[in-house]
């Protein structure tokens, strides 16, 4: 492959002469001679046995094996360009990329960030929400709390928390005429909010198999509201839309600060959970341990109170 790579030097006059049509604003760019970038093609073309430019009396014009080469020279000067920066950046800035799903970050993790800022003032934490499992090591992202069995994830990779699920609702809706919540029959008299990412991957965590659970399968509810995102559905119990199935840790701020109650004591637990994975490439830094301590104190913490 070194024989038939020409030199990065060779394609950077290349691309600068094809991008701005002209030897002479390609060296005003490169800071070197006219002269000097026209040698840098001609030695291009001979390496490649091939002409890159139709030269005309007062201008120059790609050919179609230019056209070909600029395209492939350019994405991979920007290519490079862009990891240089951000190494660049790496080298000199504390930074951590947490990967996770949306309702873990809108109704866990956000509200409990500002802790580890105070106690880390100078780590910057991105938050990449997305309920797609993303590969740390090719998206060069340091953690990821997955959401899953433990089968998803690598053989001892702490879990932060289990998941019990169970009704909450505003204390608002019970309030109203004819909606009290006291025994789980009493559901058929309200809306049910749904959660479709559970029903869809993990129907044991949907309201199907919790009815099932307290022997009530056949209930049909007033009426059923959709959401493919679980804050999304968590925001619509708070404001007295409905019931919905409250995944215990996620849902527990609320329920202490009081914009959620939960009217029944049947609980139930799946075999799934919240796992904390650490990118092999970003191990070793000491802004990512902080920040691994940092969380599975703050998820022990959060289980006892």
């Amino acid at each position: 492959m070194a024989r038939t790579l020409p030199s990065l030097e060779l394609i950077r006059g290349f691309e600068a002469a094809a991008r701005l049509s002209s030897f002479t604003r390609a060296a005003e760019e490169l800071f070197i001679t006219q002269s000097a970038v026209s040698r840098q093609v001609q030695a291009l073309e001979e390496h490649l046995g091939t002409a890159l430019f139709e030269r005309r009396h007062r201008n120059i014009r790609l050919t179609h094996a230019g056209e070909l080469l600029y395209r492939a020279a350019n994405q991979a000067l920007l290519i490079l360009g862009d990891t240089a920066t951000r190494i660049r950046q790496e080298g000199t800035q504390r930074s951590v990329t947490v990967s996770c799903t949306f309702g873990f970050a809108s109704l866990w993790l956000v509200p409990r960030l500002m802790d580890f800022r105070e106690l880390h003032p100078d780590v910057d934490v991105r938050i990449a929400a997305n309920n797609k499992i993303i590969d740390l090591e090719r998206e060069r992202m340091e953690i990821a709390v997955r959401y899953g069995t433990a089968d998803l994830v690598p053989t001892g990779t702490p879990r932060l928390f289990g998941e019990e699920v169970f009704p909450v609702c505003s204390p608002a809706l019970l309030e109203r005429r004819g909606k009290r919540l006291t025994v789980p029959s009493d559901l058929a008299r309200h809306v049910l909010l749904h959660h479709e990412g559970a029903e869809r991957h993990w129907p044991t965590g949907s309201w199907g198999a919790w009815l099932e659970a307290v022997q009530l399968s056949q209930l049909r509810p007033a009426g059923s509201l959709r959401f493919d995102q679980y804050d999304q559905l968590i925001q619509a119990a708070i404001e007295g839309q409905g019931v919905a199935l409250g995944i215990g840790a996620l849902v527990k701020r609320h329920l202490r600060q009081g914009r959620l109650v939960a009217p029944f004591e049947q609980k139930s637990s799946s075999p799934r959970g919240y796992y904390l994975v650490v990118a092999r490439h970003a191990a070793g830094r000491s802004e990512v341990a902080s920040f691994r301590t940092w969380l599975m104190r703050a998820a022990r913490r959060d289980a006892r109170n």
